[in-house]
């Protein structure tokens, strides 16, 4: 007997791998965010995990299952002005993989988080250390990906509340709900 209302039921978009992946990256950041100067040998090791899981990322965008590629992102990222504009009125659009802005935050913390885990890795070797640029460039990519994270979380929150969808489990579950009607 149904109540009127349509079916539900979920899809498996991200797989085992992005999710470990994910969360990685995140345990990472968060380490590397609350460790230097006081933990220099763990900030150091959190920051080669992050180069690690940064190419892991690389490889999985070309070899991972379909949402996990890259494939979608020139699209998606040309895409994200007008999704961000319609946002504003609360239109979302649903995809199951990445939504343009998603993808606008994928690319910018990819590259924010390698600049500064590669600057991090120089600022380290005979080469560099001590080297202002590298400093400076370190400090400043380093906090624009906290900039971006809490940007990420609030796109995340506000995401789940507009389309009634817990997409935090998602990324824990591998699932993503999709309606039949």
């Amino acid at each position: 007997m149904s109540d009127g209302r349509p079916a539900e039921r979920s899809v498996a978009v991200w797989d085992l791998p992005l999710r470990l992946w994910h969360w990685a990256l995140a345990a990472c950041v968060a380490a590397a965010w609350f460790t230097p100067t006081v933990y220099d040998s763990l900030h150091r090791l959190v920051g080669y995990a992050v180069i690690g899981l940064l190419a892991f990322r690389l490889v999985w965008g070309f070899r991972g299952s379909r949402y996990s590629r890259f494939r979608t992102i020139g699209a998606r990222l040309r895409a994200a002005p007008g999704y961000l504009w319609n946002l504003r009125r609360g239109i979302t659009g649903r995809y199951l993989g990445l939504n343009p802005a998603g993808t606008l935050m994928l690319v910018a913390l990819l590259l924010s988080l390698t600049v500064s885990a590669v600057t991090g890795a120089l600022s380290v070797t005979v080469t560099f250390f001590g080297v202002w640029w590298i400093e400076d460039t370190h400090a400043v990519a380093s906090d624009a990906v906290m900039v971006l994270v809490v940007l990420h979380i609030v796109g995340v929150v506000l995401m789940g509340t507009l389309q009634r969808e817990n997409l935090t489990r998602a990324m824990i579950t591998g699932r993503k709900r999709i309606r039949r009607h």
